[in-house]
């Protein structure tokens, strides 16, 4: 019978979720790696014992950890992420330049043909990629060279948080930035273009058409669609058809159109998830009800999913890597938030369960799905 795995990144450890197809009883390990901040762990799509985990502190910096047995142990592999050529300036909160500098990893995408070849994004932001499994690393400057002298911090940084693969072309790389946007290489990462045109930016940007400068939260594709992309930004929830070269608004009835994760259903290509927080100065649930909102049209028209959630006094976040979904017939959907609470869908979003409700904070969750 196949399985469900679910790797939770938290702010102190990581933790490994297992259960059969049946999805009702968990295992929970861990934590491995207790007291680190854990900001991403994610398994190769082409060999599922082989993980890749972000670990960092802020008294002894950044390390990355790959695990070849499933998660049961783990080794340090390369940690030297060094910028290349002349890495220039980019604006700083108060517009003036500031130099790169090197902070963590936030993101890793493993390939999706080569478990030893993986993909880091990193603050301040930049994309590196190992081919090795994780022991050496090479930056893509390319991508840098897209404007970057105009991008700047997000309040949280300037990080490189999202990287998804194309599945039908293996050198087609979308890539967002906080804050910078979204941009895209065809070429395997060489050259990189901004992808933004459509988004607005009113409250943040001088010029709310600006090419670059957007703040994306996130965004995702359907594997079998993946000209068609969905954004989770700042503010409004957007929809692209072409690949990026355009976008529009989907945000529709949503309670709120600010919020972090967005996610696509592993069997329907119109049914979207996100989960809507009450503003960019208030991060939480509106009226303190926690609710999964989905979408069976591709945006626009969206439902709340509340039954196994609360729906009083609910003050969490779900933060932007904190949800996922698996590839069984009947797809289930996860997410974590920042009160420690990990809940599951084994019906598509329709009831919700919590796996686990008192870890750290949860950074972030991935999902695989076992043999």
């Amino acid at each position: 019978m196949s399985g469900v795995r679910v790797l939770v990144g938290t702010r102190k450890g990581a933790f490994i979720l297992t259960s059969d197809a049946k999805r009702t009883e968990w295992e929970v390990s861990g934590p491995y790696f207790a007291g680190w901040e854990i900001y991403h762990l994610k398994g190769s799509p082409v060999d599922p014992n082989r993980l890749y985990a972000s670990q960092s502190t802020g008294w002894f910096g950044q390390l990355i950890q790959r695990s070849d047995d499933g998660g049961k142990t783990w080794e340090p592999v390369g940690n030297a992420f060094e910028y290349e050529g002349e890495t220039g300036t980019h604006q700083w909160f108060d517009g003036t330049q500031h130099p790169w500098e090197f902070k963590r990893v936030w993101h890793l995408e493993p390939s999706l043909a080569d478990p030893d070849t993986v993909y880091a994004g990193v603050e301040d932001a930049a994309l590196f990629r190992s081919d090795d499994g994780g022991s050496t690393w090479r930056e893509l400057p390319g991508l840098r060279e897209a404007k970057g002298h105009l991008w700047q911090p997000g309040a949280g940084g300037m990080g490189l948080h999202t990287i998804v693969l194309d599945p039908n072309d293996a050198k087609r790389i979308f890539v967002a930035i906080s804050a910078a946007g979204v941009f895209r290489s065809d070429d395997g990462g060489q050259t990189w273009q901004p992808t933004n045109r459509g988004l607005r930016s009113e409250y943040e940007l001088p010029d709310p058409d600006a090419e670059v400068g957007h703040c994306v939260h996130s965004i995702t594709m359907h594997r079998s669609r993946p000209d068609v992309l969905f954004m989770q930004k700042h503010w409004d929830v957007m929809r692209s058809d072409d690949a990026g070269e355009s976008w529009h608004e989907v945000s529709g009835n949503l309670p709120s159109d600010f919020g972090f994760p967005i996610t696509v259903h592993a069997h329907e290509p119109d049914t979207v998830y996100v989960v809507p927080i009450k503003s960019d100065s208030e991060h939480y649930p509106p009226d303190g009800k926690l609710r999964v909102y989905r979408s069976r049209t591709g945006g626009n028209e969206w439902e709340a999913l509340t039954e196994g959630l609360p729906q009083s006094d609910c003050y969490v976040n779900v933060l932007r890597d904190a949800m996922a979904v698996d590839t069984l017939a009947a797809c289930g959907v996860y997410f974590g938030t920042t009160g420690g609470q990990v809940y599951a869908s084994a019906d598509a979003g329709d009831t919700w369960t919590p796996i686990v409700r008192d870890l750290p904070a949860v950074l972030s969750v991935e999902v695989q799905t076992l043999p």
